[in-house]
């Protein structure tokens, strides 16, 4: 199985969610890792403090980490 990156997806990034149980969130990118199976998972904080685990293929990176 081939790993696809998704880019600008690194820790601290703001994301939004376009796919999946959590579609239409949004919140800061923490946790990225890669599961046993190959696939890019990620831990999605938002400004309420609300955590979740999500893929990485169903966010789209709104702005990078640092960047302004």
């Amino acid at each position: 199985m081939s790993k696809e990156a998704v880019p600008a997806l690194v820790d601290g990034a703001a994301c939004l969610v376009v796919g999946g149980t959590h579609k239409g969130k949004s919140g800061v990118v923490r946790d990225i890792n890669t599961s046993k199976t190959g696939h890019l998972t990620i831990t999605v904080v938002q400004a309420s403090g609300e955590r979740f685990k999500t893929l990485a293929k169903n966010v789209v990176v709104q702005q990078a980490a640092g960047a302004r």
